[in-house]
């Protein structure tokens, strides 16, 4: 079984990948896989012909595309209060990303203040540098790319916004809100309880705070999420929107010309954006977990229903590979590898506009990782951005 004619570069500039299990969109192959400038040259089954990189039967897959992860963020703040210098907690966040298999990470950041991290108003420009900084000079191991999550209840996102998004580096855009009571937190009364433990008001005193936040909040939210929507839109980025819950946030985003419902809260929301044809994403550390750490609809239960397109990994890099490798194994899920990988490798590339990579075949670039197993557990021994070793 031959996927390539045989007309291949022939010298240092090739590279042969042996003995692996290759993971291509709808099947896994024995065989080798060659790499040449930048590239994935040929895929043959059986014996390598030329002398190369033995994997010793280990898989071999597309780098992974992370569409969403909040990390860079811990690391500028490693611990309340104290902050990090932006590049050295960007090159750090790299190589836990190079780690965890990702290839392309898009870093997900922050645009706007919430009533608990008003600090995001000012860090943002300097994690938007350093990433710049780093790609630029070649510090980085995987490709970094920009998402801006834009919070919708501060005034200040439209302009912060606008001041980053035509920016090269960025290429996706989504809008949230974290609110009491709202998307994400629907479990108002646990807020309540927080707040009063956290403030020391009476009930009353904590239910008017709670509703002038929410009144002051909509008011805003009215101007910037529309400012929000027609910079991507003239930029012509993809479009997110964050934790859909009611069936009539589905409908705004469906409104806005929104194509991916990223993390919705429960299954009706997921079902009606699926039902439109809008991608949905759904958290990685949520499947490892077994369920959502806000008590939000298990994403086991979306998957049982066939409305996850993609995973990303939210908080937690390593989940993505993870939570393919388990899926892949478990009769519960009845979803084989191919399947699995395509939901953190090729989906997540094609949506995000990123079609030259997220797959093993033939002219797509050489992001690729060999991945033995350990109890089960995948463990990422080798990988290449651009068929380069990088880890």
């Amino acid at each position: 079984m031959t996927f390539a004619d045989k007309t291949l570069p022939t010298g240092s500039e090739l590279t042969v990948l042996k003995n692996a299990r290759i993971v291509l969109a709808d099947e896994v192959v024995e065989g080798h896989v060659a790499v040449s400038d930048g590239q994935i040259v040929s895929i043959d089954t059986g014996l390598a012909p030329q002398a190369g990189l033995d994997l010793e039967g280990d898989y071999l897959i597309p780098g992974l595309v992370d569409i969403h992860t909040d990390h860079f963020e811990k690391h500028v703040y490693p611990r309340a209060h104290v902050r990090w210098d932006p590049l050295r907690a960007a090159l750090a966040h790299d190589a836990q990303i190079i780690g965890s298999g990702i290839t392309t990470v898009f870093d997900s950041l922050c645009v706007g203040a919430t009533v608990t991290r008003p600090e995001r108003r000012e860090v943002l420009g300097p994690m938007v540098d350093a990433i710049e900084a780093a790609q630029s000079a070649g510090l980085f191991r995987a490709e970094h790319l920009v998402h801006l999550r834009c919070e919708i209840t501060d005034a200040e996102t439209a302009r912060l916004t606008e001041e980053n998004i035509g920016k090269p580096i960025v290429r996706m855009v989504s809008v949230m809100e974290h609110l009491p009571g709202r998307r994400q937190s629907k479990d108002i009364e646990a807020y309540m309880q927080r707040r009063m433990a956290d403030t020391g008001e009476t009930r009353t005193e904590a239910e008017k705070s709670v509703q002038g936040l929410l009144n002051f909040s909509d008011d805003i939210s009215a101007k910037v999420r529309p400012a929000v929507i027609a910079l991507a839109h003239a930029r012509g980025l993809p479009l997110l929107s964050h934790d859909d819950t009611e069936l009539h946030h589905v409908d705004e985003a469906l409104a806005e010309g929104v194509t991916v419902s990223e993390f919705p809260c429960t299954l009706a929301a997921a079902r009606k954006a699926k039902s439109h044809d809008m991608f949905v994403v759904g958290g990685a550390p949520n499947v490892l977990r077994g369920g959502s750490q806000s008590g939000n609809v298990a994403v086991k239960d979306l998957m049982r229903e066939g409305l996850v397109d993609i995973l990303a990994s939210d908080y937690v890099p390593r989940s993505m590979l993870d939570a393919a490798f388990m899926i892949a194994f478990n009769e519960d899920f009845n979803e084989d590898l191919p399947a699995t990988l395509r939901t953190v490798t090729k989906t997540p590339a094609d949506v995000s506009g990123l079609t030259d990579r997220g797959e093993i075949a033939i002219g797509k670039r050489a992001d690729l990782l060999q991945v033995g197993l350990h109890a089960g557990h995948p463990v990422v021994r080798q990988a290449w951005l651009k068929a380069r070793r990088v880890f």
